[in-house]
């Protein structure tokens, strides 16, 4: 069952509420068992290809359905008018080609995730709240956020998947961030990138297996994957959905 609502984030304006999705597992009108709980980035495209950007989603629907995984699975749309959603899911200013000059608001994403929407979904869902038990996970930007949650909100999630993160916005920066961090035990994460996204662009590889690197020497248990002829959209990073919620713990 996924409940469908709109809300509004007063720190990051849109001229419409954004819809919020609550996936509840099978069983959980009729029973009292708690869950963890997955916050996902973009939740227009996780579970209904009718709200998806591209017209494709993640499948995720489909996905938890099939498998009867005990999790509550929680997706915030993003704001799509202009260049609004790299701002939201940037922790860091930059500047991107046919973009100019981006101020990252991360931080204000974040703060709103860990200090409304978590709280309200505690208090209204029978979650277990605790930081093991707590995940997050994106795509894209979404998954440069994903990392970026994983370290300066690690005292809120213990589990993160990466899919073809934004490793290009302001590495130096998100590279500082990870050294200067001690990470919690336990904290896992999974980071990715499709070889048909960067071709044989070996630098994006290395920047990977570099953040990876440095994720461990934080104390985080990762997995970090090439996925051969994989490209960057739903459809492939719906394949990876078995692989990094195995790897997660899922």
């Amino acid at each position: 069952m996924i409940k469908v609502s709109r809300i509004r984030i007063p720190a990051l304006p849109t001229e419409k509420p954004r819809r919020l999705y609550v996936y509840l597992p099978r069983g959980y009108k009729s029973g009292e068992e708690r869950y963890p709980v997955l916050y996902m980035f973009d939740g227009h495209n996780v579970f209904y290809d009718s709200h998806a950007t591209y017209g494709r989603s993640w499948g995720m629907k489909q996905y938890l359905e099939k498998t009867g995984l005990p999790l509550i699975l929680v997706a915030v749309e993003c704001n799509p008018e202009g260049t609004r959603r790299l701002n939201e899911y940037s922790p860091f200013d930059f500047t991107g080609t046919g973009v100019g000059r981006i101020e990252g608001l991360g931080k204000v994403t974040m703060d709103w995730i860990t200090g409304e929407l978590k709280p309200m979904i505690d208090a209204n869902y029978r979650t277990l709240p605790d930081r093991e038990h707590t995940a997050i996970a994106g795509s894209s930007m979404g998954g440069l956020m994903t990392l970026y949650a994983a370290v300066e909100y690690n005292a809120f999630f213990s589990r993160a998947a990466a899919l073809s993160p934004s490793l290009w916005v302001s590495p130096k920066k998100l590279n500082e961030l990870i050294r200067s961090s001690a990470l919690a035990s336990p904290t896992t994460v999974y980071m990715d990138l499709g070889s048909a996204e960067v071709g044989k662009h070996t630098e994006a590889y290395r920047t990977m297996f570099n953040t990876a690197k440095l994720l461990a020497l934080s104390g985080a248990d990762v997995a970090a994957r090439i996925v051969p002829g994989a490209e960057h959209n739903e459809a492939a990073w719906e394949k990876r959905i078995p692989v990094f919620f195995e790897y997660l713990g899922f």
